[in-house]
C-alpha cells in the first residue's frame, strides 16, 4: 500500500472530521436537553405562559447549539476540503483541528444550558420578569461561547497552516499538541462559565432589584473562569507558530506533553472558578447586604483556584523551551510525556476542589456576614490543603523532566516512566476534589457556628489528612516506578 502525501492528508482529514463531529455533538445536545427539560417544568408550573416559555426555550437551545454548529462547519471543511497542498504535515494538522473543535465544543455546549434553564425556572417564579430574564440568559450564554470560539480559531489556523517543506516530525507533534491544548483546555472554562451564568439568572429571579450587581459579579467571575482557556490558547498559538521544525524524538514528546499539560490542567481551574462565581451570585441573592464585599471574596477564592493551571502552564512552557539532557530514546520520550500527564491531570482535582471550597465560603458569608474574616481564613487553609495533589503532580513532572536515566533503554524502563505520570496524574484527581468538598462543608459550618471555628478547622484538617492519603499512595508508586523499577 502506497502512502503518498495526498492520501495521507486526506486520511487525516477524514479522521479529524469524525472526531470533530462525534465529540462536538456531545455538549450541545446535553445543554439543549437541560433547557428543554426545565422548559417543560416551567410550562407545567404556569400553563398560561407556555408560548413565551417555548420561545425562550428555543432561543436558549439555539445558543447552546452554536458550539455544535462550529464543529459541523469544521467537519464539513475537513471532509470536502483539500489541504494536501499545505504539505505532508497537513495530515497531523487535520486531525488536530478535529480534536480541537470537537473537544472544544463540549464545555460551551453544556455551559450554555445553565443560564437558559435557570432563566426559565426564574420566569416561572416571576412571570413579570420574562424579558429581563431573557436578556440575562443571553449575556450569560454569550460568555460561555468564548472557549468554543477559541477552539474554532485554532482549528482554522491548523487547517490552513502552510507546512510545505517542513519535515513531518517533530512539527506534526507540535500541531497535535496545539489541538490537544485548546480542545481539552476549553472544556472547563465553557462549563464553569455556564454555572456562573445560571446562578446569576437564578439570583435575579429571587432578587430582581439586584440585577446590576449580580450581572457585574457574573461577568467578572466568568472572565476569571475564562483564564485557563486563554492559557491553553496561548500555548496552542505558540506550538503552531514557533514549534520547532527540527529535532529528535525528545522534541516530539516535549511538544505533545506541553499540549497535554495545559489542556488537562485548564479543566479543573476553569470549572472551579465558575463554581466559585456561581456561589458568589447565589450568596448575593440570599443576603443582598454582602454585594459590595462579595466581589473581593470571590476573587480571592478564584485566585487560589488558578494555581493548578499556572503550574500546568509552567510545565508546558518548560517542555516547549528547555533543552533537556535526556537520552533520545523511548525512555526519554516516555519521561517527557509522563511529565505532561502528571501535571495536567493532577491539576484537575485541585482546581475544581478549590472552586467548591470558594463557593461554599461565599455562601457562608451570606449566612454570617460578620464572620467574613474567619470564613476567609478557613477557606484559604482548606484550599491550601486541596492544592497538595497538584503540587505532587508538579514534583513528579520535575523529576521526570530532569531525571538521570543512564540505565539500559528497555521497553519496561520506558513504560515505568510514563506509568509514573499516570499514577500521580490520575491519583491526584480524587484527593483534590475530596479535600475541596471537606473544606466547603467546613466553611458552611463556620457560617452557622462561627464561635466553634477552632473545632471545625481541626475536624476539617483531620478529614483532609485522611483523604490526602490516596494522593500519597499515588506519589509513592510514582517514585517506585521512577527510582526502583
Amino acid at each position: 500500500m502506497l502512502f503518498d502525501v495526498v492520501s495521507m492528508v486526506k486520511a487525516g482529514q477524514f479522521v479529524g472530521a469524525g472526531i470533530c463531529m462525534g465529540f462536538g455533538a456531545i455538549g450541545a445536545a446535553y445543554g439543549e436537553g437541560l433547557v428543554g427539560g426545565y422548559a417543560n417544568c416551567a410550562v407545567g408550573r404556569r400553563v398560561e405562559q407556555a408560548g413565551p416559555y417555548t420561545r425562550n426555550m428555543l432561543i436558549g437551545q439555539a445558543v447552546a447549539e452554536t458550539s455544535g454548529i462550529f464543529a459541523l462547519m469544521v467537519a464539513v471543511l475537513l471532509v470536502f476540503g483539500d489541504f494536501s497542498g499545505n504539505g505532508v504535515c497537513a495530515w497531523a494538522a487535520s486531525i488536530a483541528a478535529g480534536i480541537c473543535m470537537g473537544l472544544g465544543a463540549i464545555g460551551s455546549g453544556v455551559g450554555a444550558g445553565y443560564p437558559a434553564l435557570d432563566a426559565l425556572t426564574g420566569s416561572a417564579r416571576q412571570p413579570a420578569l420574562g424579558g429581563s430574564m431573557t436578556t440575562s440568559m443571553l449575556i450569560g450564554q454569550a460568555v460561555c461561547q468564548t472557549p468554543a470560539i477559541f477552539a474554532l480559531v485554532i482549528s482554522f489556523m491548523l487547517m490552513f497552516k502552510n507546512c510545505i517543506g517542513i519535515s513531518p516530525w517533530p512539527y506534526s507533534a507540535a500541531l497535535l499538541g496545539a489541538g490537544l491544548a485548546m480542545g481539552i483546555g476549553a472544556i472547563g472554562s465553557g462549563w464553569g462559565g455556564g454555572m456562573a451564568g445560571g446562578a446569576a439568572c437564578e439570583g435575579i429571579a429571587r432578587q430582581p432589584q439586584m440585577k446590576s450587581p449580580l450581572t457585574t459579579v457574573m461577568l467578572v467571575g466568568q472572565a476569571v473562569a475564562q483564564t485557563p482557556a486563554i492559557f491553553a490558547l496561548l500555548v496552542a498559538i505558540m506550538l503552531i507558530s514557533i514549534g520547532p521544525t527540527e529535532g529528535t524524538i525528545l522534541t516530539s514528546a516535549a511538544l505533545l506533553g506541553a499540549g497535554i499539560s495545559i489542556g488537562f490542567g485548564a479543566i479543573g481551574s476553569g470549572m472551579g472558578n465558575g463554581v466559585n462565581a456561581a456561589g458568589a451570585c447565589t450568596a448575593i441573592s440570599r443576603e443582598t447586604s454582602t454585594s459590595k464585599d462579595m466581589m473581593t471574596f470571590m476573587l480571592v477564592g478564584q485566585a487560589v483556584g488558578q494555581t493548578p493551571v499556572i503550574f500546568a502552564l509552567v510545565i508546558s512552557l518548560m517542555l516547549m523551551f528547555v533543552n533537556f539532557s535526556l537520552p533520545a530514546t523511548l525512555v526519554g520520550f516516555c519521561a517527557l510525556m509522563g511529565a505532561g500527564i502528571s501535571m495536567g491531570v493532577a491539576a484537575i482535582g485541585s482546581g475544581y476542589g478549590n472552586g467548591v471550597t470558594g463557593s461554599s465560603a461565599c455562601l457562608a458569608v451570606a449566612m454570617k456576614p460578620s464572620g467574613r474574616g474567619v470564613i476567609m481564613t478557613l477557606m484559604l487553609v482548606a484550599q491550601a490543603v486541596a492544592q497538595t495533589p497538584a503540587i505532587f503532580g508538579l514534583l513528579v513532572a520535575f523529576i521526570l523532566m530532569f531525571g538521570n536515566y543512564a540505565g539500559p533503554a528497555t521497553l519496561p524502563a520506558a513504560m515505568a516512566l510514563i506509568a509514573a505520570g499516570f499514577s500521580m496524574g490520575f491519583g491526584g484527581i480524587g484527593p483534590g476534589i475530596g479535600n475541596g468538598i471537606t473544606g466547603a462543608a467546613a466553611c458552611e459550618a463556620v457560617g452557622v457556628q462561627p464561635e466553634e471555628r477552632g473545632l471545625i478547622m481541626r475536624t476539617m484538617l483531620v478529614a483532609q489528612a485522611v483523604a490526602q492519603s490516596t494522593a500519597i499512595y499515588a506519589l509513592v508508586i510514582a517514585f517506585v516506578l521512577i527510582f526502583v523499577v
